[in-house]
């Protein structure tokens, strides 16, 4: 026997040894006595082999702890596929696990945290580029969250409006119902009442998604929530005007047990304007991007001498962009039971603002 197969024949008994070791631990407590002593026998075969280096009978111990491992773990069938969904059940779950008590993905819909975040944004009557054929566009969208839609009508038929919302507008042709971003809507090469062929173009553009966040579901269950952090909280029992079993995000302006006003551009808390929180006064001082906060009319705050008092459990949440922002202005406090945590990162997609939030 040569160096090479001898070095063979030790990589050999040292593999078995190891899966001994694993059946052993994974199964003594369902192997029955006369199985476990045939594992002890073979192993102990093994490493006397191994430690004696006679060549013939570690050859044969080999062959011996080959035919225990037969009989006492006899191989499964599709081993192979059974072990890489074991392992995507474990990823899975300690993802879940890490989602539920750690970090919680959120995507941002809207515009109200601009440009701090942004929502889904559409260019309409955007020409394609190279980069939105086939089969560089998935491509393109894992990078930079950018699709683009040619939308075409997929049937004949009269068109007849549906319903909108915050987020998209729906409308009919015939039977087949169509959706679009809502900001999409003024670029809707069709009307109520139209009648259009099938393959008439309704609308293209880019539709780039919003920003995905993780949230930090444990700080604040050590530290106390501060001004100026990104928050994430929980709409249930906050006033009627709030849609029920939902998430918004927005900044944290006020604290509790303070009073809060706003004099355009400036956010006042007891009186004296914010100076020393660099994400607000970056708004005050209508940074690019910022208008300053503003007072909005029919709200909690519509003029400058309209304050507002949190009690002892209570925060104020308003949008960096409170021009086009619901928030605290129009249904008031946030109570400290409904927090979920501050959103500490942009994950996706690879925009100017990936990384941590400010």
């Amino acid at each position: 026997m040569n160096y090479f197969q001898k070095r063979k024949l030790c990589r050999e008994a040292e593999e078995l040894l190891h899966v001994i070791r694993h059946v052993r631990h994974m199964r003594e407590d369902i192997l029955s006595s006369a199985a476990l002593e045939q594992l002890n026998r073979a192993e102990s075969g093994l490493r006397a082999a191994l430690d004696g280096k006679d060549w013939t009978k570690l050859e044969a111990a080999c062959t011996q702890a080959g035919k225990v491992l037969q009989v006492v773990n006899p191989p499964r069938p599709h081993r192979g596929i059974r072990e890489n969904i074991e392992m995507l059940a474990v990823a899975l779950t300690v993802a879940m696990a890490f989602r539920a008590y750690f970090f919680q993905p959120f995507k941002i819909p809207t515009g109200s945290m601009e440009p701090t975040l942004c929502g889904i944004q559409v260019i309409s009557n955007a020409a394609p580029t190279v980069f939105d054929q086939w089969p560089l566009k998935p491509l393109k969208w894992l990078v930079s969250g950018e699709w683009y839609v040619d939308m075409r009508a997929e049937n004949s038929g009269m068109v007849s409006t549906d319903a909108s919302s915050e987020l998209d507008y729906s409308f009919f042709i015939g039977s087949q119902r169509y959706h679009i971003p809502r900001d999409a809507y003024p670029y809707l090469r069709v009307r109520q009442g139209d009648v259009v062929a099938r393959g008439t173009q309704l609308w293209c553009g880019v539709k780039t998604a919003g920003d995905h966040v993780l949230v930090d579901k444990v700080r604040w269950n050590f530290a106390k929530p501060g001004r100026g952090s990104v928050m994430v909280f929980k709409t249930d029992g906050i006033g009627s005007k709030m849609p029920p079993n939902m998430h918004y995000i927005k900044r944290m302006c006020g604290l509790p047990n303070e009073t809060l006003q706003i004099v355009p551009p400036n956010l006042l808390i007891d009186g004296k304007v914010v100076r020393d929180v660099p994400s607000i006064v970056r708004v005050e001082k209508k940074m690019p991007g910022y208008a300053g906060y503003q007072l909005a009319p029919y709200s909690l705050l519509p003029e400058t001498n309209a304050c507002f008092h949190l009690a002892g459990d209570q925060y104020f949440a308003l949008g960096d962009n409170t021009g086009n922002s619901w928030d605290g202005r129009y249904w008031g406090a946030v109570p400290q039971e409904n927090l979920v945590g501050p959103a500490v990162f942009v994950y996706w997609p690879f925009s100017a603002r990936w990384g941590k939030i400010n």
